[in-house]
């Protein structure tokens, strides 16, 4: 019997340290959103499953006997879908979710809930730096015409999608004084970002506070209705006991 592991972000490589460390029999899983991700020291499969029905269908074949859910916090399909299938199949669920950011006294911050809002907030002749990855980038066509520079991981494969934008190619994690050069050096007048939560990403939003920039920070979609923890540690040892 072994568990399943849906991966993703740095907590779920932290993670499957540990599960390989303590020899707990585990299988990861990447959706394949990143095409050049790095190698997890647990045997890993990439690529969705096909469905709801697919995925009822791997969890039988494989014997899976519990899943730890550590995808991002914005992947709220496959979280939902995950938690549900599992409560169905009478099989242990856990969903590790990294705290969310909260604004310190230097901080500007717009919350907003959707990507399409963020235009109301943002001016015609403005720079904006999207920090929300490239998979939701067709929800702000209505910034064409503004300059729109989003970062990802990965060479794009096609144009961006509207007027007015670029793509910046990096690989995090990112450092203060990187972040806070490069929006000096591209003239970022706004961020967009998810509250993803977590350290190593906050930098992009120390940086920003140390420039006075403002930021639109769109809010976390609801969790599921299932068992969550927030610490590492603890979800580790959910793990073990499965």
């Amino acid at each position: 019997m072994t568990l399943l592991l849906l991966a993703g972000t740095g907590d779920a490589r932290r993670l499957a340290q540990g599960l390989a460390d303590s020899d707990v029999p585990a299988i990861a899983s990447l959706s394949g959103a990143t095409r050049q991700a790095a190698a997890l020291p647990l045997p890993t499969r990439i690529g969705g499953f096909g469905g709801e029905a697919g995925f009822r269908e791997y969890l039988a074949a494989q014997g899976i006997r519990a899943v730890l859910d550590a995808t991002h916090p914005f992947a709220s399909r496959i979280t939902l879908r995950t938690a549900a299938v599992c409560r169905d199949m009478g099989l242990p669920y856990l969903y590790h979710l990294r705290p969310p950011w909260a604004p310190g006294p230097e901080d500007r911050w717009t919350m907003i809930d959707r990507e399409e809002d963020a235009a109301r907030h943002i001016g015609p002749d403005q720079t904006v730096f999207l920090g929300t990855g490239r998979q939701t980038l067709d929800r702000f066509s209505n910034l064409e015409g503004r300059r729109v520079i989003c970062r990802q991981i990965d060479p794009p494969t096609s144009p961006f999608p509207f007027e007015g934008g670029e793509f910046l190619i990096g690989r995090p994690p990112f450092s203060v004084p990187h972040e806070r050069d490069l929006f000096t050096e591209l003239g970022i007048d706004v961020l967009v970002v998810k509250n993803a939560g977590g350290s190593a990403s906050r930098t992009k939003l120390t940086a920003a506070a140390d420039l006075g920039l403002p930021v639109l920070m769109i809010r976390r979609p609801p969790p599921p209705d299932a068992p969550i923890c927030d610490d590492l540690a603890e979800a580790l040892d959910w793990a073990k006991r499965q």
